[in-house]
């Protein structure tokens, strides 16, 4: 048994079989051939290894001709591996005796092989680079081509891959992805912010672990402790199996929350939303009880897809999310692209810092037909329920007023053509950088809400990327510095009385919920998933008691200080919600 620890970023357990995408995009699973194909894949794994053959001579005599005879050795000790008896055998009666898929075989196997390598001293230890460049070989000779998509999985998995990126997570099948976990990325990525809209439990930044696993082994996934146990026990996997049972439980008892409201025990009514990633999300927060939509992303739409949306591709999907909500509001905000989340005119590999690059208001604004077009159909949804619009990532009031002015000639347009929409529709703004947070008085006047996105602000304001998992360690929500500028903007907002909302990762977890309340917020917005807890607790403290934890809290100088005592408080709630 195998144990691993991660970065928890989309809570819940699951027990399922590995999927094993690694860094060169090769899914293997464990796949077995009927006796009457037997030979034929015998045929297919010799036409491989005969093509792999060919390729490690050409690079041999390619290196030959350019630096001599001592470098073209790595490639002759290739080629001696590759064709070792005991290699070929075993090969051989995998699939003839065994009735493995040749690809499965040979993952299986040349992992095998390799770790044997990596637990000899560290001069031999290095040949199982050479073993991986063989497999990764024979895997692309055998299967002609990359496999094909996440999207067409079609059996229950645990995804096991080098890296996700946001589309290819966006595209991933709910109905058999269990979960997933990842060498690479860190917490409040847009690749985990989509595992929590999809309800898919997740860990990243474990580190190299592909190697220990191949596909169609048994995997626990922890998304709660950010744990990934590869061949786990059968103990392990009975305690893990109970743990599923007793979450089932709670989650049928939070159900009984639904029609409830949100509402402290000394009276104070809090709104909760729901964050939504896709339209269909949106059952899922009506199921729970929410109180409207605070945040629906837009990114979906382009990483869904390998062409640009049109208008009527905006407004279907916005009207879809519109209508189920009954009248209810549905804040829905602008494009958010760029940097880590889609190739735009400026790759991420060609911006030095992509995270302060062309991205979200200002790849609108340098792109106007294409922020035209969203804007035309969030209008034109407006017309059939309570939408608002709300702009990310503003860091001046230029900026602002820029992207009001083209939402004005947007109108103009539609007014002129006969189109209905809501003319009073309200405008809101993102506080995301310590620069909106700070300057928020000059903001407030021209906005009708703003909403407070708490990954970004803490990625900005502790300068730290947060899809990096080298640095994931100082990406926190408790850090003193992040929650005096989080209190600063919620003042400011009600002092103007501008509505104000948070609407990050940090709203959707209970351990911040008494905090919130306490720095002055009476509108919260969570995932889905989130809305049954954050209700409870809402409804088991008073706004007294909140005030008094944000008291205390802003007068610590370290996260670890607050982290315990947030905890502390809210270990003290649920045992009297308990007894």
């Amino acid at each position: 048994m195998i144990k691993l620890q991660g970065i928890a970023v989309s809570s819940g357990v699951t027990i399922g079989e590995a999927l094993v995408l690694d860094a060169e995009g090769f899914r293997i699973p464990r796949r077995f051939v009927a006796r009457s194909a037997v030979d034929t894949e015998l045929e297919r794994l010799s036409t491989a290894i005969g093509d792999t053959t060919r390729e490690i001579e050409r690079n041999r005599d390619a290196i030959r001709a350019e630096l001599g005879q001592q470098y073209a050795a790595i490639f002759d000790a290739h080629l001696a591996m590759l064709h070792d008896e005991r290699l070929q055998a075993e090969l051989v009666s995998a699939v003839r005796d065994k009735n493995l898929w040749p690809e499965y075989a040979v993952s299986r196997t040349l992992r095998r092989y390799a770790k044997a390598f990596q637990n000899l001293d560290n001069h031999i230890a290095q040949r199982a680079h050479d073993i991986y460049d063989i497999e990764k070989s024979l895997l692309r000779n055998l299967l002609g081509q990359r496999s094909e998509t996440l999207a067409a999985v079609s059996q229950p998995v645990i995804v096991l891959a080098h890296n996700l990126t946001p589309s290819e997570t966006a595209k991933l099948d709910r109905r058999f992805v269990q979960g997933f976990a990842t060498e690479l990325g860190g917490p409040g990525s847009h690749t985990a912010i989509v595992a929590e809209g999809l309800e898919i439990p997740a860990v990243v930044g474990i580190g190299p672990f592909l190697s220990d696993v191949s596909g169609g082994e048994p995997v626990i996934l922890d998304g709660n402790q950010g744990v990934v146990i590869l061949q786990p026990d059968e103990e392990t996997i009975a305690r893990y199996r109970l743990e599923v049972e007793a979450a089932r439980t709670a989650a049928v008892n939070l159900g009984r929350l639904r029609d409830l409201p949100a509402e402290t025990i000394d009276g104070v009514r809090i709104r909760i939303h729901g964050n939504i990633e896709f339209p269909n999300e949106v059952e899922q927060c009506i199921r729970r009880g929410c109180d409207g939509i605070g945040l629906y992303r837009t990114e979906f739409l382009y990483l869904t897809s390998p062409r640009e949306p049109t208008e009527e591709d905006h407004f279907a999907a916005y009207s879809e999310v519109v209508r189920a909500m009954g009248g209810k509001p549905v804040v829905i905000r602008t494009l958010d692209l760029g940097a880590d989340k889609m190739l735009t005119e400026t790759t991420p590999e060609e911006e030095r810092n992509p995270c302060l690059g062309l991205r979200s208001i200002r790849l609108s604004l340098r792109q106007l037909p294409m922020f035209r077009t969203q804007l035309r159909a969030i209008l034109r949804a407006s017309a059939l329920g309570d939408v608002r619009v709300m702009f990310p990532l503003i860091s001046t009031i230029v900026e602002l007023r820029q992207a009001r002015m083209v939402l004005a000639d947007v109108m103009e347009d539609l007014a002129e053509h006969g189109i209905a929409f809501n003319r009073d529709m309200q405008v809101g703004m993102m506080v995301e950088t310590p620069a909106a947070a700070v300057m928020l008085d000059t903001f407030v006047g021209d906005v009708d809400f703003v909403s407070i996105g708490t990954n970004d602000l803490i990625q900005y304001t502790l300068a730290v990327d947060r899809g990096n998992k080298e640095v994931a360690d100082l990406y926190n929500a408790c850090d003193p510095a992040v929650l005096r500028l989080l209190k600063r903007s919620v003042q400011t907002a009600k002092e103007a009385n501008v509505p104000a909302n948070v609407c990050g990762q940090m709203s959707g977890s209970v351990m911040y919920t008494q905090l919130l309340l306490g720095m002055g917020l009476e509108q919260l917005s969570v995932p889905a998933s989130a809305i049954p807890e954050v209700k409870q607790l809402c409804r088991s403290v008073s706004l007294e008691e909140c005030r008094a934890i944000a008291e205390r809290v802003l007068e610590m100088d370290s996260a670890q200080q607050v982290k315990s005592f947030l905890r502390d408080q809210l270990r003290r709630v649920l045992a009297q919600t308990v007894a």
